[in-house]
Protein backbone atom coordinates (compact mmCIF):
# COMPACT_ATOMS: atom_id res chain seq x y z
CA UNK A 1 0.00 0.00 0.00
CA UNK A 2 2.83 2.25 1.05
CA UNK A 3 4.01 1.69 -2.73
CA UNK A 4 0.72 2.04 -4.35
CA UNK A 5 0.94 5.96 -2.42
CA UNK A 6 4.58 6.32 -3.77
CA UNK A 7 3.68 5.83 -7.59
CA UNK A 8 0.53 8.06 -7.25
CA UNK A 9 2.42 11.12 -5.71
CA UNK A 10 5.23 10.10 -8.17
CA UNK A 11 2.51 10.80 -11.24
CA UNK A 12 1.01 13.88 -9.89
CA UNK A 13 4.65 15.50 -9.64
CA UNK A 14 5.18 14.50 -13.13
CA UNK A 15 2.15 16.31 -14.62
CA UNK A 16 2.03 19.31 -12.48
CA UNK A 17 5.93 19.86 -13.70
CA UNK A 18 4.38 19.06 -17.75
CA UNK A 19 1.77 21.39 -17.32
CA UNK A 20 4.82 23.97 -15.72
CA UNK A 21 7.25 23.27 -19.01
CA UNK A 22 3.73 23.55 -21.37
CA UNK A 23 2.95 26.34 -19.59
CA UNK A 24 6.23 28.01 -19.87
CA UNK A 25 6.82 27.32 -23.86
CA UNK A 26 3.18 28.54 -24.63
CA UNK A 27 4.32 31.68 -22.89
CA UNK A 28 7.94 32.00 -24.62
CA UNK A 29 5.58 31.07 -27.27
CA UNK A 30 3.28 33.72 -27.24
CA UNK A 31 6.25 36.54 -26.89
CA UNK A 32 7.88 35.22 -29.35
CA UNK A 33 4.62 35.60 -31.85
CA UNK A 34 4.08 38.90 -29.92
CA UNK A 35 7.95 40.29 -31.41
CA UNK A 36 7.16 39.23 -34.29
CA UNK A 37 4.01 40.65 -35.12
CA UNK A 38 5.60 43.74 -33.74
CA UNK A 39 8.45 43.12 -36.69
CA UNK A 40 5.58 42.87 -38.81
CA UNK A 41 3.57 45.71 -38.18
CA UNK A 42 6.60 47.79 -38.24
CA UNK A 43 7.75 46.56 -41.55
CA UNK A 44 4.05 46.95 -42.74
CA UNK A 45 3.92 50.45 -41.44
CA UNK A 46 7.24 50.94 -43.62
CA UNK A 47 6.24 49.63 -46.54
CA UNK A 48 3.10 51.41 -46.17
CA UNK A 49 5.03 54.62 -45.65
CA UNK A 50 6.92 54.01 -49.09
CA UNK A 51 3.91 53.40 -51.10
CA UNK A 52 2.44 56.82 -49.95
CA UNK A 53 6.05 58.31 -50.65
CA UNK A 54 5.81 56.80 -54.24
CA UNK A 55 2.12 57.37 -54.42
CA UNK A 56 3.08 60.98 -53.32
CA UNK A 57 5.86 61.35 -55.95
CA UNK A 58 3.80 59.62 -58.34
CA UNK A 59 1.31 62.20 -57.98
CA UNK A 60 4.42 65.05 -58.57
CA UNK A 61 6.04 63.82 -61.13
CA UNK A 62 2.15 63.80 -63.32
CA UNK A 63 1.61 67.34 -62.41
CA UNK A 64 5.30 67.91 -63.66
CA UNK A 65 4.41 66.57 -66.68
CA UNK A 66 1.14 67.88 -67.35
CA UNK A 67 2.78 71.36 -65.89
CA UNK A 68 5.92 71.10 -69.02
CA UNK A 69 3.36 69.18 -71.50
CA UNK A 70 5.56 66.69 -72.01
CA UNK A 71 5.47 62.82 -72.90
CA UNK A 72 7.72 59.99 -71.14
CA UNK A 73 8.53 57.53 -73.48
CA UNK A 74 11.32 54.44 -73.21
CA UNK A 75 13.44 52.31 -75.84
CA UNK A 76 14.10 48.34 -75.49
CA UNK A 77 17.89 48.58 -77.34
CA UNK A 78 17.89 45.23 -77.74
CA UNK A 79 14.45 45.10 -79.96
CA UNK A 80 15.27 48.82 -81.13
CA UNK A 81 11.56 49.24 -80.33
CA UNK A 82 9.69 52.58 -78.68
CA UNK A 83 7.11 52.71 -75.80
CA UNK A 84 5.47 55.88 -75.24
CA UNK A 85 4.40 55.51 -71.55
CA UNK A 86 2.55 58.65 -70.95
CA UNK A 87 1.36 61.71 -73.13
CA UNK A 88 0.39 65.48 -71.62
CA UNK A 89 1.05 67.20 -74.57
CA UNK A 90 -1.63 69.92 -75.55
CA UNK A 91 -2.22 69.22 -78.93
CA UNK A 92 -4.12 65.86 -80.44
CA UNK A 93 -2.25 65.31 -83.46
CA UNK A 94 1.28 64.57 -82.03
CA UNK A 95 3.16 61.16 -82.86
CA UNK A 96 2.08 58.87 -81.04
CA UNK A 97 2.58 55.00 -82.18
CA UNK A 98 1.34 52.49 -80.43
CA UNK A 99 3.72 50.07 -77.91
CA UNK A 100 6.63 48.65 -79.17
CA UNK A 101 6.95 50.59 -82.67
CA UNK A 102 10.13 50.14 -84.56
CA UNK A 103 12.79 52.70 -83.72
CA UNK A 104 13.13 53.53 -87.00
CA UNK A 105 9.64 55.20 -87.42
CA UNK A 106 10.63 58.06 -85.02
CA UNK A 107 13.08 59.39 -87.38
CA UNK A 108 10.39 58.08 -90.64
CA UNK A 109 7.81 60.57 -88.87
CA UNK A 110 10.19 63.54 -89.41
CA UNK A 111 10.05 65.85 -91.96
CA UNK A 112 12.74 65.04 -94.50
CA UNK A 113 15.52 67.08 -94.02
CA UNK A 114 15.67 66.31 -90.36
CA UNK A 115 15.06 62.33 -90.87
CA UNK A 116 18.81 61.40 -91.48
CA UNK A 117 20.13 63.18 -88.76
CA UNK A 118 18.00 62.08 -85.92
CA UNK A 119 17.96 58.43 -87.06
CA UNK A 120 21.46 58.66 -86.58
CA UNK A 121 21.58 60.57 -83.18
CA UNK A 122 19.13 57.65 -82.13
CA UNK A 123 21.44 54.73 -83.28
CA UNK A 124 24.51 56.03 -82.08
CA UNK A 125 22.86 56.80 -78.48
CA UNK A 126 21.71 52.99 -78.83
CA UNK A 127 25.26 51.95 -79.36
CA UNK A 128 26.43 53.78 -76.48
CA UNK A 129 28.56 56.32 -78.95
CA UNK A 130 26.69 59.26 -77.22
CA UNK A 131 26.23 60.18 -73.60
CA UNK A 132 23.47 62.08 -73.93
CA UNK A 133 20.59 62.69 -76.26
CA UNK A 134 19.23 65.97 -76.94
CA UNK A 135 17.24 67.09 -80.60
CA UNK A 136 14.82 69.70 -82.35
CA UNK A 137 13.40 68.46 -84.81
CA UNK A 138 10.16 68.85 -87.16
CA UNK A 139 7.76 66.15 -87.19
CA UNK A 140 5.00 66.17 -90.41
CA UNK A 141 1.43 66.22 -89.36
CA UNK A 142 -0.83 64.87 -92.29
CA UNK A 143 0.53 64.80 -95.69
CA UNK A 144 0.17 68.31 -96.89
CA UNK A 145 3.63 69.74 -95.74
CA UNK A 146 2.00 70.91 -92.36
CA UNK A 147 4.92 70.10 -89.07
CA UNK A 148 5.43 70.87 -85.84
CA UNK A 149 8.93 71.42 -83.94
CA UNK A 150 9.55 68.86 -80.88
CA UNK A 151 12.34 68.70 -78.45
CA UNK A 152 13.36 65.10 -76.83
CA UNK A 153 15.77 64.86 -74.21
CA UNK A 154 16.62 61.05 -73.58
CA UNK A 155 19.19 59.01 -70.88
CA UNK A 156 20.43 55.31 -70.52
CA UNK A 157 18.35 54.25 -67.42
CA UNK A 158 20.05 50.13 -67.74
CA UNK A 159 23.26 49.30 -68.86
CA UNK A 160 24.73 45.62 -69.32
CA UNK A 161 27.92 43.89 -68.31
CA UNK A 162 29.84 45.28 -70.71
CA UNK A 163 28.48 49.14 -70.03
CA UNK A 164 26.21 49.18 -73.23
CA UNK A 165 22.76 50.28 -72.97
CA UNK A 166 20.07 48.10 -72.27
CA UNK A 167 17.42 50.66 -71.59
CA UNK A 168 16.71 54.65 -72.28
CA UNK A 169 13.85 57.09 -70.86
CA UNK A 170 13.26 60.31 -72.80
CA UNK A 171 10.90 63.11 -72.76
CA UNK A 172 9.19 65.00 -75.70
CA UNK A 173 7.72 68.10 -75.85
CA UNK A 174 6.19 70.53 -78.24
CA UNK A 175 7.85 73.98 -78.79
CA UNK A 176 6.16 75.46 -81.67
CA UNK A 177 5.10 78.87 -79.35
CA UNK A 178 8.96 79.08 -78.61
CA UNK A 179 9.92 78.34 -82.31
CA UNK A 180 7.32 80.87 -83.26
CA UNK A 181 9.08 83.44 -80.98
CA UNK A 182 12.26 82.68 -81.73
CA UNK A 183 11.34 83.31 -85.50
CA UNK A 184 10.16 86.36 -84.59
CA UNK A 185 13.19 87.97 -83.23
CA UNK A 186 15.00 86.99 -85.87
CA UNK A 187 12.66 88.85 -88.27
CA UNK A 188 13.11 91.69 -85.72
CA UNK A 189 16.96 91.64 -85.59
CA UNK A 190 16.99 91.16 -89.42
CA UNK A 191 14.29 94.35 -89.70
CA UNK A 192 16.51 96.28 -87.45
CA UNK A 193 19.67 95.61 -89.58
CA UNK A 194 18.43 96.40 -92.70
CA UNK A 195 16.78 99.66 -91.48
CA UNK A 196 19.85 100.26 -90.39
CA UNK A 197 21.58 100.08 -93.61
CA UNK A 198 19.26 101.65 -94.98
CA UNK A 199 19.38 104.64 -93.03
CA UNK A 200 23.21 104.21 -93.29
CA UNK A 201 22.20 104.15 -97.53
CA UNK A 202 20.08 107.10 -96.88
CA UNK A 203 22.58 109.58 -95.20
CA UNK A 204 25.21 108.69 -98.13
CA UNK A 205 22.87 109.26 -101.01
CA UNK A 206 21.22 112.15 -99.74
CA UNK A 207 23.92 114.03 -98.82
CA UNK A 208 25.08 113.48 -102.26
CA UNK A 209 21.61 113.94 -103.93
CA UNK A 210 20.82 117.25 -101.90
CA UNK A 211 24.25 118.64 -102.12
CA UNK A 212 24.47 118.20 -105.79
CA UNK A 213 20.91 120.81 -106.61
CA UNK A 214 21.99 122.92 -103.50
CA UNK A 215 25.40 123.63 -104.58
CA UNK A 216 23.85 124.46 -108.12
CA UNK A 217 21.95 127.20 -106.50
CA UNK A 218 24.19 128.73 -104.19
CA UNK A 219 27.00 128.63 -107.26
CA UNK A 220 24.63 130.15 -109.96
CA UNK A 221 22.97 132.76 -107.01
CA UNK A 222 26.04 133.99 -106.08
CA UNK A 223 27.10 134.57 -109.88
CA UNK A 224 23.92 136.16 -111.07
CA UNK A 225 24.06 139.59 -110.14
CA UNK A 226 27.59 140.05 -112.09
CA UNK A 227 25.85 139.00 -114.98
CA UNK A 228 25.05 141.87 -117.09
CA UNK A 229 23.94 140.16 -120.35
CA UNK A 230 19.94 139.63 -120.22
CA UNK A 231 20.52 136.46 -122.11
CA UNK A 232 23.05 134.91 -119.64
CA UNK A 233 20.46 135.97 -116.74
CA UNK A 234 17.69 134.28 -117.98
CA UNK A 235 19.95 131.12 -118.60
CA UNK A 236 21.27 131.24 -115.03
CA UNK A 237 17.72 131.63 -113.32
CA UNK A 238 16.53 128.86 -115.17
CA UNK A 239 19.20 126.20 -113.91
CA UNK A 240 18.42 127.59 -110.34
CA UNK A 241 14.52 127.18 -111.23
CA UNK A 242 15.26 123.88 -112.11
CA UNK A 243 17.78 122.87 -108.98
CA UNK A 244 15.39 124.00 -107.25
CA UNK A 245 12.27 121.58 -108.56
CA UNK A 246 15.24 118.44 -108.56
CA UNK A 247 15.95 119.43 -104.52
CA UNK A 248 11.76 119.52 -104.00
CA UNK A 249 11.30 117.09 -105.86
CA UNK A 250 13.80 114.85 -103.71
CA UNK A 251 12.57 116.27 -100.49
CA UNK A 252 8.98 115.21 -101.29
CA UNK A 253 9.75 111.84 -102.33
CA UNK A 254 11.60 111.29 -98.96
CA UNK A 255 8.38 112.79 -96.79
CA UNK A 256 6.36 110.66 -99.24
CA UNK A 257 7.57 107.17 -98.29
CA UNK A 258 7.95 108.35 -94.68
CA UNK A 259 4.46 109.25 -94.04
CA UNK A 260 3.25 106.08 -95.56
CA UNK A 261 5.66 103.98 -94.48
CA UNK A 262 4.56 105.15 -90.99
CA UNK A 263 1.28 104.43 -91.30
CA UNK A 264 -0.02 108.41 -90.89
CA UNK A 265 -1.30 108.61 -93.97
CA UNK A 266 -4.83 107.38 -94.57
CA UNK A 267 -6.25 106.14 -97.62
CA UNK A 268 -9.11 108.61 -98.98
CA UNK A 269 -11.16 106.66 -100.91
CA UNK A 270 -13.01 109.06 -104.04
CA UNK A 271 -14.16 107.39 -107.05
CA UNK A 272 -13.49 109.35 -110.26
CA UNK A 273 -13.64 108.93 -114.06
CA UNK A 274 -9.99 106.74 -114.92
CA UNK A 275 -9.84 107.77 -118.37
CA UNK A 276 -9.75 111.33 -117.89
CA UNK A 277 -7.17 111.46 -115.13
CA UNK A 278 -4.75 108.98 -117.32
CA UNK A 279 -5.28 111.44 -120.02
CA UNK A 280 -4.60 114.63 -117.38
CA UNK A 281 -1.31 113.02 -116.09
CA UNK A 282 0.03 111.90 -119.55
CA UNK A 283 -0.64 115.67 -120.63
CA UNK A 284 1.45 117.06 -118.29
CA UNK A 285 4.31 114.77 -119.68
CA UNK A 286 3.91 116.11 -123.60
CA UNK A 287 6.05 119.27 -122.99
CA UNK A 288 9.35 117.06 -121.45
CA UNK A 289 9.29 114.34 -124.26
CA UNK A 290 12.55 114.26 -126.17
CA UNK A 291 12.37 114.99 -129.60
CA UNK A 292 11.11 112.80 -131.67
CA UNK A 293 9.19 110.65 -129.27
CA UNK A 294 5.13 110.13 -129.58
CA UNK A 295 3.00 110.17 -126.07
CA UNK A 296 0.28 108.28 -126.30
CA UNK A 297 -3.11 106.60 -124.64
CA UNK A 298 -4.97 103.24 -125.07
CA UNK A 299 -7.95 102.40 -122.59
CA UNK A 300 -9.97 98.89 -122.62
CA UNK A 301 -13.46 100.91 -122.18
CA UNK A 302 -14.25 104.42 -123.66
CA UNK A 303 -15.02 105.01 -119.70
CA UNK A 304 -14.50 103.95 -116.68
CA UNK A 305 -15.41 105.11 -112.90
CA UNK A 306 -13.29 103.66 -109.63
CA UNK A 307 -13.32 104.11 -106.31
CA UNK A 308 -9.69 104.38 -105.01
CA UNK A 309 -7.14 106.73 -103.56
CA UNK A 310 -6.72 109.52 -106.27
CA UNK A 311 -3.99 111.07 -104.99
CA UNK A 312 -1.78 108.19 -104.39
CA UNK A 313 -2.83 106.67 -108.05
CA UNK A 314 -1.70 110.24 -109.74
CA UNK A 315 1.40 109.64 -107.19
CA UNK A 316 1.93 106.79 -108.83
CA UNK A 317 1.50 107.85 -112.62
CA UNK A 318 3.56 110.66 -112.29
CA UNK A 319 6.78 109.04 -111.22
CA UNK A 320 6.55 105.69 -113.61
CA UNK A 321 5.71 108.30 -115.96
CA UNK A 322 8.92 110.40 -114.99
CA UNK A 323 10.67 107.43 -115.55
CA UNK A 324 9.60 106.53 -118.88
CA UNK A 325 10.03 109.71 -120.19
CA UNK A 326 14.02 110.02 -118.62
CA UNK A 327 14.88 107.10 -120.33
CA UNK A 328 13.44 107.05 -123.48
CA UNK A 329 15.08 108.79 -126.53
CA UNK A 330 13.26 107.93 -129.36
CA UNK A 331 10.13 105.74 -130.31
CA UNK A 332 7.14 105.98 -128.42
CA UNK A 333 5.58 106.06 -124.45
CA UNK A 334 1.94 104.76 -124.06
CA UNK A 335 -0.19 105.03 -121.04
CA UNK A 336 -3.02 101.95 -120.72
CA UNK A 337 -5.05 99.76 -118.23
CA UNK A 338 -6.56 96.46 -119.77
CA UNK A 339 -10.11 95.47 -118.79
CA UNK A 340 -11.17 94.80 -115.39
CA UNK A 341 -11.23 90.98 -113.76
CA UNK A 342 -13.45 91.08 -111.01
CA UNK A 343 -12.66 94.11 -108.76
CA UNK A 344 -9.07 94.24 -109.45
CA UNK A 345 -7.38 96.34 -112.38
CA UNK A 346 -3.87 96.58 -113.94
CA UNK A 347 -2.56 100.33 -115.06
CA UNK A 348 0.37 99.97 -117.53
CA UNK A 349 2.89 102.15 -119.08
CA UNK A 350 4.97 100.77 -122.12
CA UNK A 351 8.45 102.67 -123.63
CA UNK A 352 10.78 102.08 -126.24
CA UNK A 353 13.52 103.31 -123.78
CA UNK A 354 16.77 101.32 -123.34
CA UNK A 355 15.36 98.37 -120.97
CA UNK A 356 16.48 96.76 -118.59
CA UNK A 357 18.87 93.82 -117.64
CA UNK A 358 16.78 90.51 -116.42
CA UNK A 359 19.01 90.70 -113.42
CA UNK A 360 18.08 94.27 -112.63
CA UNK A 361 14.45 93.65 -112.77
CA UNK A 362 13.98 92.33 -108.84
CA UNK A 363 15.93 95.11 -107.60
CA UNK A 364 14.41 97.77 -109.53
CA UNK A 365 11.96 98.59 -106.75
CA UNK A 366 14.76 98.73 -104.22
CA UNK A 367 15.19 102.01 -102.63
CA UNK A 368 18.24 103.78 -103.67
CA UNK A 369 19.00 101.34 -106.61
CA UNK A 370 20.35 102.45 -109.61
CA UNK A 371 21.01 100.88 -112.54
CA UNK A 372 23.41 103.37 -114.06
CA UNK A 373 24.56 105.85 -111.69
CA UNK A 374 25.13 108.92 -114.48
CA UNK A 375 21.88 108.77 -115.11
CA UNK A 376 20.46 112.08 -112.73
CA UNK A 377 17.80 111.05 -109.39
CA UNK A 378 17.65 109.83 -105.69
CA UNK A 379 16.79 106.11 -106.87
CA UNK A 380 13.71 106.85 -104.56
CA UNK A 381 10.94 107.08 -107.50
CA UNK A 382 10.31 103.21 -108.07
CA UNK A 383 10.64 102.61 -104.38
CA UNK A 384 7.60 105.04 -103.90
CA UNK A 385 5.58 103.59 -106.41
CA UNK A 386 5.87 100.11 -104.87
CA UNK A 387 5.28 101.73 -101.59
CA UNK A 388 1.94 103.75 -102.93
CA UNK A 389 0.93 100.24 -104.31
CA UNK A 390 1.15 97.98 -101.77
CA UNK A 391 -0.57 100.64 -99.49
CA UNK A 392 -3.44 100.70 -101.76
CA UNK A 393 -3.75 96.62 -101.54
CA UNK A 394 -2.53 96.24 -104.88
CA UNK A 395 1.00 95.18 -106.20
CA UNK A 396 3.86 96.16 -109.34
CA UNK A 397 5.96 94.81 -111.55
CA UNK A 398 7.91 95.49 -114.74
CA UNK A 399 8.60 93.47 -118.16
CA UNK A 400 11.49 94.36 -120.02
CA UNK A 401 14.01 93.73 -122.65
CA UNK A 402 17.25 95.09 -122.80
CA UNK A 403 17.34 97.92 -125.14
CA UNK A 404 13.96 97.26 -126.48
CA UNK A 405 11.82 99.23 -124.04
CA UNK A 406 9.82 98.81 -120.45
CA UNK A 407 6.14 98.18 -119.39
CA UNK A 408 5.71 98.99 -115.86
CA UNK A 409 2.68 97.46 -114.78
CA UNK A 410 0.60 97.90 -111.10
CA UNK A 411 -2.73 96.34 -110.28
CA UNK A 412 -5.27 97.65 -107.92
CA UNK A 413 -8.53 96.68 -106.59
CA UNK A 414 -11.00 99.11 -107.94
Amino acid sequence: MFKLFLVIESNDLSNEMLVWVVGVILIVGAIALLFYQRKVGRSLGNELAQLEKIQKHNIEFEFVLKAMRLCTWHVDVAERTITYDNDYRDRSDCFMPSPGTPLEEVSNSMVEADQQRIAKALEDFCEGRMESYHEISRVKIGHLGDYYWTESYATVSARDAEGKPKSIVGTSMRIDERKAMESALVEARNKAEESDRLKSAFIANMSHEIRTPLNAIIGFTSVLPDVQGEDERRELINLIQENNQKLLTIIDDVMNISKIESGKEPLVMSTFELNEILTSVADGFVPKLAEGVKLSTMFAQGALNVTTDLNRLMEVLTHLLANAVKFTQQGSIIVGYDAPQGKRMRIWIRDTGKGIAPEHQERIFERFFKVDEYIPGAGLGLSICRTMAYSMGGSIGVESKLGEGSTFWFELPI
